[in-house]
């Protein structure tokens, strides 16, 4: 083994947070938005009780932090009246340097199997169907289930799902919630960035919003 390709993936630590959280600031800066709130997000939901501290995770590389992954129990509101217990992730990141080195699908495949083992049922995510169905991610209407908020002739393309365990969700059609948690107001995203060093917020063409 090459040591100097060493890497490693374990659960995040309260001193780890900082860490992670710059990490989660420079992986999507710019990307999505002029600036990000991703670093935000994943502060509050650690506080959250839908978080999973059990399936919070970080990938090292000879002790460089390079990558985070962390999980958030959710529901499917069903057809039939039941709510589904159901997983939702992220963010996830891997440091802009070492991306497209397989270090994403590793943490990836890692952290999807430490979900299966607890027991859990199936993830549902926003992402890039060109990536995820790497590691077995399908369209979510491909199992019936609907965003929430999101009108019928809408494109879902970027709603997908995995069942961890085989036939999940044989026989249910439903409403996913995305967590509460996710949701932050852009005041409180702009008072917790200025305790980081300063960045260029860049509107530019290919982002979302």
């Amino acid at each position: 083994m090459n040591r100097n390709n060493y890497c490693q993936i374990r659960s995040e630590t309260k001193e780890d947070h900082r860490k992670v959280e710059n990490l989660v600031r420079e992986s999507f800066w710019n990307v999505y938005r002029p600036g990000c709130s991703e670093h935000y997000v994943i502060h509050v939901l650690r506080n959250d009780p839908a978080f999973v501290k059990e399936l919070d995770f970080v990938m090292e590389q000879n002790v460089i932090l390079i990558g985070q992954n962390m999980f958030m129990r959710t529901v499917i509101n069903a057809d039939d009246g039941r709510d589904i217990p159901v997983l939702t992730m992220g963010p996830i990141c891997i440091a802009p340097d070492f991306r497209h080195k397989g270090y994403g699908l590793k943490l990836l495949n890692y952290s999807l199997k430490k979900a299966s083992e607890q027991g859990y049922g199936a993830v549902l995510i926003e992402g890039d169907i060109g990536f995820y169905r790497k590691c077995g991610f399908n369209y979510a209407s491909k199992f019936s289930i609907r965003y929430h908020d999101l009108p019928e002739d809408a494109d879902s393309s970027f709603f997908l799902c995995k069942e961890l365990i085989p036939g999940y969700l044989n026989g249910i059609t439903g409403v996913y919630q995305t967590p509460k948690g996710y949701y932050v107001d852009d005041a409180d995203v702009d008072e917790f960035d200025r305790s980081f060093p300063t960045k260029t917020k860049m509107k530019l063409p290919e982002q979302l919003f």
